[in-house]
């Protein structure tokens, strides 16, 4: 089980490479295939435990491994 903690460094990884990329949200989920609410529950940490899928497909379009992602910055 993914603690608080960690869902909301995923959160924030994933805001980070969204602004640093102007990416939206939206245009991330259509990107990666997923639902946008899915994705909006992993950045607000109300997900308790992505999976690694969802998570791979999340860092495709953001061109950042899943180490990048699960790391502290």
């Amino acid at each position: 089980m993914t603690d608080m903690k960690e869902e909301n460094r995923i959160g924030r990884n994933i805001q980070s490479c969204c602004m640093q990329q102007g990416l939206s949200y939206y245009a991330l989920a259509r990107k990666a295939g997923i639902p946008l609410t899915t994705l909006l529950h992993i950045l607000d940490g109300t997900s308790r435990n992505p999976g690694v899928y969802t998570l791979l497909r999340i860092c495709g379009p953001l061109g950042i491994s899943l180490t990048d992602l699960l790391r502290e910055k």
